[in-house]
């Protein structure tokens, strides 16, 4: 067992924590604040991010923490150590908002500029996933035993795509695909996106919209851990640590080779 390993029990209990602040504010008829940058935050992203941040003081405390609200306030910790904590505490708040129950607690760890231990867990819907960096993927329902999870291979007809309800670029999405029959569409909210991938229920999830590394790098683990990958839009490995944390075009890939998202 791998210090990733050791970590991932206490990280993913700390991500059920943060799930059950959020539901329980679900529950009520919460209002919303606008941030700087016209994104919705809740008293549920606030008190969920409270929660983690106190857990990993605790878990892990020589290690800073990237946070999305204390980023949106303009609080970063030095990271040029290259290992730090990504974390979004309520992905998805217009899902929130929406109540449509695909809203993620993301913690991520980033070692070297690649998340080597994520956990997304889907409080809503009693789901957890995981992956740890030469560990494997798993999948968890209501708390019952994980199941692993794995990529499906290159599909021989036609590949299926899951892409936002919100930020789906069709006219990207066609040109990325061009080519490439398409079997099925799927939407999906959050960075659940990441793990329908990574279990084998999509093959590609392309982004071409704005997203931020703490919106990614928890999915982004999940799915490498299952065999998948993500890159640029010219076939790069994303990476994180990145100026002002902000991503850039991304594709994540399951059993498909990649190829560059070509004018």
């Amino acid at each position: 067992m791998n210090e990733f390993d050791r970590l991932l029990p206490e990280i993913t209990a700390l991500a059920h924590r943060a799930g059950a602040a959020i539901l329980e504010i679900y529950a009520t008829d919460f209002d919303h604040d606008t941030k700087a940058d016209e994104s919705p935050v809740t008293a549920a992203d606030l008190a969920a991010e409270e929660i983690i941040e106190a857990g990993l003081a605790g878990i892990s405390p020589n290690t800073p923490l990237v946070a999305e609200e204390a980023a949106s306030q303009g609080r970063l910790p030095d990271i040029s150590g290259g290992r730090f904590w990504l974390v979004d505490p309520l992905d998805g708040t217009r899902e929130f908002l929406s109540r449509n129950d695909e809203f993620t607690v993301n913690i991520a760890l980033i070692v070297d500029r690649l998340p080597v231990l994520g956990v997304v867990h889907v409080p809503a819907l009693g789901l957890t996933y995981t992956g740890v960096s030469g560990g494997g993927a798993t999948r968890a329902v209501d708390g019952q035993s994980a199941n692993s999870i794995h990529i499906r291979a290159a599909p021989t007809d036609g590949v299926v795509i899951v892409a936002s309800r919100r930020h789906g670029d069709p006219e990207a999405i066609d040109r990325l695909l061009r080519g490439h029959p398409v079997a099925g569409r799927k939407t999906a909210g959050s960075s659940l996106k990441f793990c329908l991938v990574a279990g084998g229920e999509a093959d590609v999830y392309p982004r071409f919209g704005r997203t931020m590394e703490w919106d990614t790098a928890a999915g982004h683990a999940v799915l490498a851990a299952a065999g998948g990958q993500v890159t640029d839009a010219q076939g790069n490995p994303l990476t994180y640590g990145k100026p002002g944390f902000e991503n850039p075009p991304f594709i994540a890939w399951g059993g498909l080779e990649p190829w560059a998202d070509n004018p």
